[in-house]
């Protein structure tokens, strides 16, 4: 008999659940709680133990905290550092611009590291009611002869050969993406795929700062030429920072060597922020950024694709927490809706309202952000929307931060939502 072993150490046999959802980052986790909320036998397998690294900025925009509260998780306890806003820093100017106060969502950010952000969205989907299973790595969906999925394999903590059932699959596993591939969800190359760095500083002089910093005058040691992305400051209030970048390097061309414009950009920081190699509180880390929905359909033969499985990080900023968790909403909810059907036609059609309703939330504003990478941001990176008149043009800047945060899906709440509306009317709806 197959057997994994469970979270107390001992063994259990061979599991089946309603739905299993692989993975157990921000997309997985909240997949998990928000179905065990439901009702739904949830089984959630995670190839790591907790904590665990992972490389991100750590920062929550409005959004993604909007997210954290319907998951019912408390803020305001210690770990969390609260932000009003975004710097922008260009060309030696600089503009501070808070989160907007719409009374729909939070009017604040937050940061914390994901070392121990994705070990609480695990314990907290556990203890909504999810069986969590640490240490176990999928290896292949299980289909039946017509090719819909009904289970995976893994391996367990021993290298044992592990063996899971359930008739819906959600994938959340990443930019690796193995379980989407085995079905035969391959990327589409068109979409683009950025690169990410961060490194971790001890820096009391900004570790309080209540702004998300974001610069947009980086440069390539290499070649001279502006960074093809941002860099980012982000305080994190135990005394760290995290200093990052992210590039979107045009295709064909050689990939941004990440390293020289960090140390590049380091070099240029104030002494008395103290952010050097000496201060150093962990290595450079990378990973790639799957972007602009670049994995379709997002649904197909009981495999849902959820967070970067799916590259539902943002073309516009490169935020990627949000994006995920709102879509792990979405599945739970369609996928409570679908299993109160019976099995066949009637639950199938319930589950594609999925990659529709993904489509009709987002698809215009991925499309044209899309476009702007292509056109825009792998070439001249963000300098050109920070120009010094616009940085000294207040409206301007509102429309263009609202823009790069993703605008709000329901009724405009304000002028600047109403803009934004009729631009993205505007767009062609993608096709699928």
């Amino acid at each position: 008999m197959i057997t994994n072993r469970d979270e107390a150490g001992g063994l259990a046999t061979d599991e089946e659940a309603q739905v299993i959802v692989v993975g157990a980052g921000p997309a997985g986790s909240a997949a998990a709680a928000h179905l065990a909320r439901a009702g739904v036998d949830v089984l959630l397998l995670e190839k790591s133990d907790f904590p665990r690294e992972k490389v991100c900025g750590d920062g929550l925009t409005p959004r993604g905290v909007r997210q954290l509260l319907r998951l019912g998780i408390d803020v305001g306890a210690p770990g969390w550092m609260r932000n009003r806003g975004m710097r922008w820093v260009c060309e030696g100017n600089q503009v501070e611009l808070d989160w907007p106060r719409l009374g729909s969502g939070p009017d604040f950010g937050l940061t914390r590291s994901r070392h121990d952000f994705d070990d609480l969205l695990a314990a907290h989907a556990r203890g909504s009611g999810a069986r969590l299973r640490t240490r176990v790595r999928v290896t292949a969906p299980v289909t039946d002869p017509a090719g819909r999925i009904t289970g995976v394999t893994a391996q367990g903590p021993d290298k044992e050969p592990l063996r899971y059932r359930a008739p819906l699959v959600v994938a959340a596993d990443g930019a690796s993406a193995r379980t989407a591939l085995a079905l035969g969800l391959e990327r589409d190359t068109a979409r683009p795929v950025a690169a990410a760095a961060r490194r971790y500083y001890r820096s009391e002089a900004r570790t309080h700062d209540p702004y998300l910093e974001l610069w947009a005058d980086l440069r390539c040691p290499r070649t001279g030429g502006d960074l093809p992305g941002y860099g980012w400051l982000f305080p994190l209030g135990d005394g760290r920072v995290n200093v990052g970048l992210g590039a979107l390097p045009r295709p064909g061309r050689r990939p941004v060597e990440l390293r020289a414009v960090l140390d590049h950009w380091v070099s240029r920081m104030p002494a008395h922020w103290d952010v050097r190699e000496e201060t150093a509180d962990s290595p450079l880390r990378s990973a790639p950024l799957p972007m602009g929905l670049n994995r379709r359909p997002q649904y197909r033969r009981g495999l849902l694709l959820v967070g970067d499985s799916a590259g539902m990080i943002s073309p516009w900023s490169g935020e990627g927490i949000a994006q995920s968790m709102e879509a792990a909403e979405l599945a739970a909810e369609v996928i409570t809706l679908a299993l109160a059907r019976p099995e066949g036609p009637r639950r199938e059609h319930a589950l594609h309202h999925y990659p529709v309703e993904l489509r009709r939330r987002w698809g215009r504003y991925y499309r044209l952000g899309n476009l702007a990478g292509e056109v825009l941001f792998s070439r001249y990176g963000y300098r050109p929307l920070l120009h010094p008149r616009v940085m000294a043009a207040p409206p301007l800047l509102r429309v263009l931060a609202r823009l790069l945060t993703q605008p709000v899906d329901g009724p405009a709440h304000d002028t600047v939502d109403a803009l934004l509306h009729t631009l993205l009317r505007l767009v062609p709806a993608p096709r699928r």
